[in-house]
C-alpha cells in the first residue's frame, strides 16, 4: 500500500485515496472530498433502521392518495419544472460517476477479483472522496422518489415496474450501505452511468429538445445491460458463499436480496423492451431504474 496516499477512518480502516494515486483527479477533487470520512454517517445509518421503511410506506400512501386525488382534476403543466428536476439528476449522476469509476477500474486492475468481492468496504471503496460520493448515491434514492409525484400530477400511467423500483432499490441499497457490501461500488457505478444517461433523456424530452436520432431504445438497452451485469455480480458472489470463505465481508442475505431484485428487474425489463420496441405495442414512456 501507498503510504504517502494512505489516510485512516474515524474508525481505523486504511484506505487509499484514488485522487493521490492518480495526480490528474486530484486537480479536479476539493480537500473536503479528499478528506471525507464517512464513518460517522455510517454509524447514524445503522442506528436507524426504520428510516427507509418509514419513507417507503409514506411513499406509496401518498402516491395512492395522489392518483385519487388528481382522478378528477386536469393534469398539472409542469414541463419546465420537470425539465430542470430531470436536469439536476442526470449533473448529479454524472459527476458521481466520475468520482467513483477511476475507484472501480483501480480496484478492478489491481486488486484480485476475490478482494473486489470480499474485502471490507471501507477500505475498498467506501471512504475519501470515492466514499463520499457512495454515500451521496445512497441517500440520492429519497429525492428520487419524486419522479413518482411528476408522473401522478402529469396524471400518466403509473406501472408495477415504476414503484416497484423505487421501493426496492432504496431499501436495497439503505441496507448494503449500512451492512458494508464489498460489491456496493459495481452497483453504485452502473446504476450513477445508466442515470447519467436515463435523466438527460428525460431532460431533453420534457424540455422538446430530443434529437430524432436519440432512440430510446438505447437507454432501455442500457438499463437492461444493467441488470444483466448485476446478476452476473450476485450470481459470482455466491461462490464464495459454496466455498465457505469465512474470511469474505458478503453478506449471504445481502447478496440473495440484490439477486432476487437484479433478476426481477431483468425480466420486467425484458419484457418490457419486446413490447415497445418488438412488436409495436405503444407503452408508457421509458421507466426509470
Amino acid at each position: 500500500m501507498d503510504s504517502v496516499c494512505t489516510a485512516v477512518t474515524s474508525s481505523g480502516v486504511k484506505f487509499q485515496e484514488i485522487s493521490c494515486l492518480y495526480p490528474p483527479l486530484g486537480w479536479i477533487t476539493t480537500s473536503w472530498e479528499k478528506n471525507y470520512d464517512a464513518t460517522p454517517v455510517i454509524i447514524w445509518m445503522q442506528g436507524q433502521p426504520l428510516l427507509p421503511l418509514t419513507a417507503v410506506a409514506l411513499y406509496a400512501l401518498c402516491f395512492a392518495l395522489g392518483e385519487k386525488f388528481m382522478k378528477n382534476r386536469e393534469s398539472f403543466k409542469w414541463r419546465n419544472i420537470l425539465a430542470l428536476w430531470n436536469l439536476a439528476l442526470a449533473l448529479f449522476s454524472f459527476v458521481g460517476f466520475c468520482r467513483t469509476f477511476p475507484q472501480l477500474f483501480h480496484n478492478m486492475l489491481f486488486r484480485s477479483l476475490r478482494d473486489n468481492f470480499c474485502m471490507n468496504a471501507q477500505a475498498a471503496y467506501g471512504s475519501g472522496s470515492s466514499g463520499l460520493w457512495v454515500q451521496l448515491f445512497i441517500w440520492s434514492k429519497f429525492p428520487e422518489l419524486v419522479d413518482t409525484f411528476f408522473i401522478v400530477v402529469h396524471k400518466k400511467k403509473l406501472i408495477f415496474l415504476h414503484w416497484y423500483h423505487h421501493i426496492t432499490v432504496l431499501l436495497y441499497c439503505w441496507h448494503s450501505y449500512v451492512t458494508m457490501s464489498p460489491v456496493g461500488l459495481f452497483f453504485v457505478v452502473m446504476n450513477y452511468a445508466v442515470h447519467s444517461m436515463m435523466y438527460a433523456y428525460y431532460f431533453l424530452m420534457a424540455a422538446k429538445l430530443k434529437p430524432k436520432w436519440l432512440n430510446p431504445m438505447f437507454i432501455t438497452g442500457a438499463q437492461i445491460s444493467q441488470m444483466i451485469v448485476g446478476v452476473a455480480v450476485t450470481t459470482t458472489a455466491f461462490q464464495y458463499f459454496r466455498e465457505g470463505d469465512n474470511t469474505c465481508n458478503i453478506q449471504r442475505e445481502n447478496n440473495t436480496a440484490a439477486f432476487l431484485m437484479y433478476g426481477s428487474y431483468l425480466v420486467l425489463f425484458v419484457k418490457f423492451f419486446f413490447i415497445r420496441f418488438g412488436f409495436g405495442i405503444r407503452t408508457p414512456k421509458i421507466k426509470r431504474v
